[in-house]
């Protein structure tokens, strides 16, 4: 750990000049405390670092958190093997997988099926108890729940040191959730220019907490974490579905682990209450289970919190990008994503140059940096891989 300020702490030990500028004007913002905390994932984002642990008083920044509300992983144990697995036939698991569930940004189903029926109520009562119509958002939200996205989520069926079988997906709160996002961004925004407030970043507008901005976030925020909760929630289903039809036998569930990595939490650091908003890292309090994905391609991890005070509670969420997804594109080749997907079930398409292992911070790397923010319970190794365009 490196205390790059006294308000900056940072466990990053490959970060560049940009990230770490960008890190400082948060930092800065006078209502931070006691301090900024780096993950050693932590790269480039939009307004406020990704991979950052920003505790606030009697604010919130809504960018610091992020668009994807509520983006996060799930992950379960099943009683199966590797051996029972790989004699299968895993591309038409994989092709099944993509069928069962919709990929890709801007899909959703064409149907509320019969296991995201009361997920759906659920989330309507509760849009009802917090006093608003997600629809104002996105009228089709209801259909987007159990539907993955792009980018760097993902779907894989992957398995551990013991040879256990698990299946493990990373998705977030979809358009609804940016939608609510973007909202109160511009909210933050344009309250900033009607107070003649100065800020180093329009994208560090904050809410002040008393007013009715700030609770109308604080409602629609955690109705959006809880859309994307249910959501992995609701895509686990399906692919437990279709690993038991591969498998010929129900799946029987030995552990799962449900966690956010984009989220804002009430909690209470160094003897004050404060809003903790968490851009790309996990809760890490001591004994609370937790999942740190790799790269496409590479390692994942089933991990313990370690409760270090200093870090906030916190982890790293992945690997963190090290070339933006553009940079990505001109530096590396299909072949070499191939090469890097060597043993894997995958998609062989261009469209995911941009998630080859090599654009990201290697993630032996990550958790080396993280030996005190968590213990590794699981080492996961993918053995099939989905992805949306």
């Amino acid at each position: 750990m490196q205390n790059l300020s006294n308000r900056l702490m940072s466990w990053a030990s490959i970060i560049d000049e940009k990230t770490v500028e960008q890190a400082r004007t948060s930092a800065r913002m006078p209502f931070i405390y006691p301090h900024l905390a780096l993950m050693p994932d932590a790269h480039l984002g939009k307004g406020a670092t990704v991979g950052s642990v920003i505790p606030t008083l009697g604010a919130i920044m809504p960018a610091a958190v992020g668009v994807d509300i509520g983006c996060g992983m799930i992950a379960v144990r099943t009683q199966f093997t590797k051996s029972q697995l790989v004699a299968r036939e895993l591309a038409e698991l994989r092709e099944q997988i993509e069928r069962a569930i919709p990929l890709s940004a801007g899909h959703a189903n064409r149907k509320i099926v019969a296991t995201a029926e009361p997920r759906v109520a659920e989330l309507e009562e509760l849009a009802t108890k917090n006093g608003f119509d997600p629809a104002s958002y996105a009228g089709h939200w209801r259909n987007q729940l159990g539907s993955l996205g792009s980018g760097n989520h993902f779907i894989e069926i992957s398995v551990d040191e013991t040879d256990a079988v698990w299946m493990f997906l990373h998705s977030g709160s979809r358009g609804v959730g940016n939608k609510i996002a973007t909202h109160h961004i511009g909210v933050a925004q344009r309250l900033a220019k009607q107070w003649w407030i100065d800020l180093p970043d329009s994208d560090l507008a904050y809410l002040v907490e008393g007013t009715e901005e700030f609770w109308a976030y604080i409602r629609h925020l955690r109705w959006a974490q809880h859309f994307a909760l249910l959501n992995r929630e609701e895509m686990m289903d399906r692919v437990a579905r279709q690993l038991s039809e591969t498998m010929g036998e129900d799946v029987v569930e030995h552990e799962r682990i449900n966690c956010h990595h984009n989220f804002t939490e009430r909690e209470k650091h160094f003897g004050k209450e404060v809003w903790v908003s968490r851009k790309g890292a996990i809760q890490a309090d001591r004994g609370r289970p937790g999942l740190i994905p790799g790269s496409m391609g590479t390692a994942s991890y089933v991990v313990a919190g370690l409760g270090n005070p200093v870090s906030l509670n916190s982890s790293p969420h992945g690997a963190g990008r090290e070339y933006s997804r553009s940079a990505a594109r001109r530096t590396f080749t299909h072949e070499q994503l191939r090469e890097a997907m060597a043993g894997i079930e995958f998609r062989d398409t261009d469209a995911f140059i941009d998630e080859i292992p090599q654009a990201y911070k290697p993630i032996d790397r990550v958790m080396a940096d993280a030996s005190d923010l968590v213990e590794i319970r699981h080492t996961l190794r993918q053995v099939v891989n989905v992805k949306g365009d």
